[in-house]
């Protein structure tokens, strides 16, 4: 008897009674804030989230099946850690549905005991969450086990599938072959459906060891689609699943299982990358074969980014030569890792959204994306004067008890983000490369002789003397005079340049001692795997600095307490739910965009360089 196709039930409804329009939040007026009054998180965002869904590729997709609701789905395996690349499917998927207001489940198809985790589930589900989505229900494929195997014996009664014991070498050859040969049916393929039954329940209850038999799907052998060549449906694994435990010893594969648990999920809008097109084919014959309701399957191209590694082997490999500490390095690119190095979630979801969404791959270099995330963080984070490699200056013509407080705005541009006071002393800390023992006329930094600006101090210094180690020849200390006019004047030439310097003050508790460490590309190359011998021959052995003594001024402090997070709907407090040191960035004036690192501590900072403050700059 054959089962009529039925229409989930959550669509039925929808025919009758449209999803009502979520009212929109009520407008705030801002104000003004006075000078160390903490004030409002951080700027709104100009770009607009949803320019993808309103134009091009996925426009066109709605227009296809405009009927509501709309129903997605992000069906990751739990087999490993979510890199870039996926960063693209999660924003296309739930944020379509959003765009429509309708649901987005996460489903983990986890049908493959042999590579899957309980580990990577929760990894996954927390960078979702992170990236400012909730799922309308976390589901499993397993979920679905015993329903995925009535409707496997429910097609093989039907004629509609055939348990083969040819071996994997025979069945490619049925397929081709790697010449691409004739194609020919499998001897069983014709055996009756009541003998593939009995076969089929045999290799569930265990009389058959793995690759002695497969449930195959019996398709069109003349279709020109490979998809369509008498798919596997079912095979033997003998392996414990992470759910499901012992019970089953047979499992469905990708092919038999995703359509299926789109249907059971009532998706309307089944949205995947292009690697999958040939396989809507066999995806919408599935359905009509098993007389379930058929969702809409359509590709959009992947999202490369060159000039790193997503691979999991190749990533496990960097991490067993120890040249990469584990898989939040903040050199990869994971989600874990970016997290960690810094790049806000919205950095994240701003460039998927830039790039657009069509058909076609999408090879984006790293600097691209860097530059994505240097706007980004150039509108929403607070500026702090950082010192990598401090030198000390002695400006001696002040006194030892001079302790004067400079207000120093978190952002020249935007009021809103107040403002916060540093010490100024007779003892200030520059960085040693804005020092130079001999002058030169193209030089407008520090040197003996010649005067520079402090960011925010009213007047210039000049450098009088230095001291020097003899046996490294680094210099100790500079001496400087503070270059105040005389009383009753007010006139002093301007300096040329102004540097970020950080005062020695045990009132304040200045510096913040801090370690600071610099990424720089993990590969030297854009293809790492290219290079002869392998990708591990192509490693930069300068991909990480380390500056053990850097100093931050005491800024840090409020911005660590505030957490200043751009105001985006959802994004505060997803990413303050799972917020950690990461979530305290700010730029370094003249330096780059700094967050903390997982490593700080109690009296312990650690900073990750997110970005330089411009493409390919040798400053920071």
């Amino acid at each position: 008897m054959e089962m009529p196709a039925k229409l989930p039930e959550r669509l039925k409804d929808a025919k009758e009674t449209s999803k009502p329009k979520k009212a929109p939040k009520p407008k705030t007026e801002s104000r003004p804030v006075p000078a160390k009054e903490n004030p409002p998180i951080a700027l709104v965002l100009p770009t607009d989230p949803d320019s993808m869904f309103k134009e091009g590729f996925l426009k066109s997709v709605y227009n296809e099946r405009s009927t509501l609701p709309v129903v997605t789905r992000f069906p990751p395996e739990p087999n490993g850690y979510l890199h870039i690349g996926h960063s693209k499917a999660i924003a296309i998927n739930f944020g379509f549905a959003k765009y429509h207001d309708g649901d987005c489940y996460l489903r983990f198809d986890d049908t493959n005991p042999e590579a899957e985790e309980e580990i990577y589930c929760v990894a996954i589900k927390e960078m979702i969450e992170w990236l400012g989505f909730t799922p309308y229900k976390i589901t499993y494929s397993s979920d679905n086990f015993d329903k995925l195997y009535e409707l496997a014996e429910d097609l093989t009664k039907r004629g509609g599938a055939y348990v083969c014991h040819c071996t994997e070498t025979e069945i490619k050859l049925q397929r081709g072959g790697e010449n691409h040969g004739p194609r020919y049916a499998c001897p069983h393929r014709d055996r009756p459906a009541e003998e593939s039954l009995a076969e089929f329940r045999a290799m569930r209850d265990g009389k058959y060891k793995p690759k002695e038999a497969i449930l195959r799907m019996k398709q069109n052998l003349e279709d020109g689609n490979p998809q369509m060549w008498d798919l596997m449906a079912y095979r033997i694994l003998d392996a414990k699943h992470h759910r499901t435990g012992n019970k089953w010893r047979i499992y469905p594969t990708y092919d038999f299982t995703h359509c299926l648990c789109d249907s059971f999920e009532g998706i309307s809008h089944s949205l995947c990358t292009t690697e999958f097109q040939l396989s809507r084919v066999s995806y919408e014959w599935l359905c009509d074969a098993v007389k379930v309701y058929k969702p809409m399957q359509r590709e959009f191209g992947r999202l490369r980014v060159t000039g790193t590694l997503l691979s999991k082997r190749k990533i496990t490999k960097l991490i067993d030569e120890k040249i990469v500490r584990g898989w939040d390095d903040p050199r990869l690119y994971t989600l874990v890792a970016l997290r960690r190095r810094g790049v806000p979630p919205g950095a994240i979801l701003s460039f998927v959204n830039e790039l657009g969404v069509s058909t076609a791959l999408t090879n984006i270099q790293i600097g691209r994306f860097e530059n994505c995330v240097r706007r980004y963080l150039e509108q929403t984070v607070p500026r702090l004067m950082v010192v990598l490699d401090p030198v000390p200056i002695v400006i001696d013509n002040l006194p030892d008890d001079l302790v004067e407080e400079v207000e120093l705005p978190f952002s020249p541009k935007d009021p809103l983000m107040g403002s916060h006071i540093v010490p100024f002393t007779n003892t200030v800390y520059i960085d040693r490369s804005d020092f130079r023992e001999v002058d030169s006329k193209d030089y407008f930094r520090l040197a003996p002789g010649k005067s520079v600006g402090l960011l925010r101090v009213r007047f210039p210094i000049k450098a009088t003397a230095f001291e020097k180690d003899e046996t490294t020849g680094l210099v100790t200390k500079i001496h400087a005079t503070y270059e105040k006019p005389p009383s009753g004047s007010n006139s002093f030439k301007k300096p040329k340049t102004y540097i970020q310097w950080v005062a020695l003050s045990s009132k304040y508790n200045s510096p913040i001692k801090a370690e600071v460490r610099v990424f720089n590309p993990l590969f030297k190359s854009e293809n790492a795997d290219a290079v002869e011998g392998g990708f591990l021959n192509d490693v930069n052995p300068d991909s990480e600095e380390i500056f053990p003594d850097a100093m931050i001024e005491i800024g840090l402090d409020v911005v660590k307490q505030r957490m200043m997070l751009p105001e985006e709907s959802g994004q505060v407090d997803a990413e303050k739910k799972h917020a950690g040191f990461e979530a305290v960035r700010f730029q370094g004036l003249r330096v780059a965009y700094f967050a903390m690192d997982k490593d700080s501590a109690d009296g312990k900072v650690v900073l990750n360089r997110i970005v330089g403050l411009k493409e390919d700059s040798g400053r920071a």
